[in-house]
């Protein structure tokens, strides 16, 4: 009996092909039977933007800076110069600033951006 299942298989197959080709083929065309229609559409959107920025400046010489009011400043300044207050008593200000090599300014900035838009549109037609 096991010997027979190929064979009947075979034999199957071969039935549905030639009945197949047997059959008569026929095709209707489609004619739409609307006159006018509409279409309406909306489409939503998400976009997520997500940043960092990291800047990082670096200095490779020196800066030495003296400013004030009321201060008795040498034509040539320098760190370690001894500053004095020109009218005793009187108000004054004094800054002095020393940047020397390597990092000068680190700027960290991380931000996220969101965007939702809706697009709705209507189509009309007519045949």
């Amino acid at each position: 009996m096991r010997d027979d299942l190929p064979l009947a298989i075979l034999l199957g197959a071969l039935l549905g092909v030639c009945h197949g080709l047997t059959q008569p083929a026929s095709a209707e065309s489609v004619v739409p039977n609307f006159t006018r229609g509409t279409i309406n559409s909306t489409t939503e959107s998400t976009t997520r933007i997500v940043e960092s920025i990291r800047q990082v400046e670096y200095t490779t010489g020196t800066s030495y800076t003296v400013t004030g009011t009321n201060i008795n400043i040498p034509g040539t300044p320098a760190p370690g110069m001894s500053y004095s207050i020109m009218e005793q008593g009187a108000p004054f200000q004094f800054s002095e600033t020393y940047l020397g090599p390597g990092l000068a300014k680190e700027t960290w900035i991380d931000r996220t951006t969101e965007t939702q838009s809706t697009t709705t549109s209507i189509s009309v037609f007519t045949q």
